[in-house]
């Protein structure tokens, strides 16, 4: 269990209002048991493809809001997950009340069919936020566009704004991430050792190591598919796939250069970062201080919440804390 550090030790810019309920102690039951929440928010969706830049596809989920509506929620979600993520429906259903449009570009291979190059997708990819978010900009040049994203899409964002600078403010009108690992080493030393393996690292690696068995079938990429069936960390997956197919040495260097928190003082688009302290994706002490971040960046990082858990009321509980506090961070 992560010891969650006061707050007033981390120099945060703002004290949270979010307090776990009594029923649902620790992070990794508020982790685990906010996706048995995602039923509550029954959304539809009409699905678009867009052809990308290098000849691949991505599948976009937008709700079924007003064509009229001047403001666009963006959700990028996390690693393997889509519109269909517990977090992704929750948000998506507060966008509907609000009277908001809302879209959820599913990352390559993560809409339910295998994307068409032998890359798929990486936690620094900055360059696929920044393609997706002006075209949608140019598409949609009444809009007012705020952008979430969630766990491994919130380090692609807040990466995305840090590379952007001030010329991100062009595009988007706020941003907020939530659980972003911004440190990936600390995150992968975490993941890779102890109960976490087990319980996290392993469901992650089942469906990410399918999908690249499947490649080495389609693309006969120089990965024997032994060596993928072995794969038993993320270390190992990175070395042997995610770093070398995206350009990078190895995993250290894929860490070392995907990582979002070396970006976060250049972050000039209003930003709001939710990260619970006990966490079981990242350590507290890997959170950035206030003297790490831009002006622009408020830190909110609660004692309790797991990894994109928040649940909050009396049981079942919802997941409307997070809702209605990235929609009230918006609308301020």
């Amino acid at each position: 269990m992560i010891d969650p550090i006061p707050n007033q030790k981390m120099g945060l810019s703002v004290s949270s209002t979010y307090a776990p309920p009594w029923w649902l102690p620790g992070g990794n039951l508020q982790t685990i048991y906010a996706r048995r929440l995602a039923r509550r928010y029954p959304v539809q969706y009409r699905r678009e493809r867009w052809a990308a830049p290098d000849g691949d596809f991505i599948d976009l989920d937008w709700t079924p809001g007003a064509a009229a509506a001047n403001k666009l929620l963006v959700l990028f979600h996390g690693l393997e997950g889509g519109s269909r993520s517990h977090y992704a429906l929750s948000l998506m259903d507060g966008a509907q009340h609000m009277s908001w449009r809302g879209v959820v570009p599913h990352f390559r291979g993560c809409g339910g069919e295998s994307n068409k190059l032998p890359r798929a997708y990486h936690s620094g990819d900055a360059a696929e936020i920044d393609w997706i978010l002006r075209r949608l900009k140019r598409e949609n040049p009444q809009c007012e566009i705020y952008v979430v994203g969630v766990s491994l899409g919130g380090n692609m964002l807040l990466k995305w704004l840090g590379e952007q600078a001030d010329a991100a403010c062009a595009i988007v009108n706020g941003a907020v991430a939530v659980s972003a690992p911004v440190d990936l080493p600390a995150a992968a030393a975490l993941l890779d050792f102890g109960y976490r393996r087990a319980i996290y690292t392993r469901r992650f690696l089942r469906s990410l190591k399918g999908k690249v068995l499947a490649k080495i079938s389609q693309h006969g990429l120089d990965i024997a598919p032994i060596t993928m069936h072995d794969c038993s960390t993320f270390r190992q997956f990175d070395d042997i796939y995610t770093a070398p197919i995206h350009g990078f040495k190895d995993a250290d260097d894929y860490w070392a250069r995907a990582s979002s928190k070396p970006w976060l003082k250049n972050i000039c688009v209003r930003t709001l970062m939710i990260n619970a302290q006990n966490d079981p994706f990242l350590p507290a002490s890997a959170l950035p201080r206030d003297d790490e971040v831009s002006a622009s960046v408020t830190l909110d990082f609660p004692n309790y919440g797991g990894h994109v858990g928040f649940v909050s009321g009396s049981f079942p509980g919802s997941l409307d804390w997070l809702s209605r506090s990235i929609f009230q961070f918006f609308t301020a």
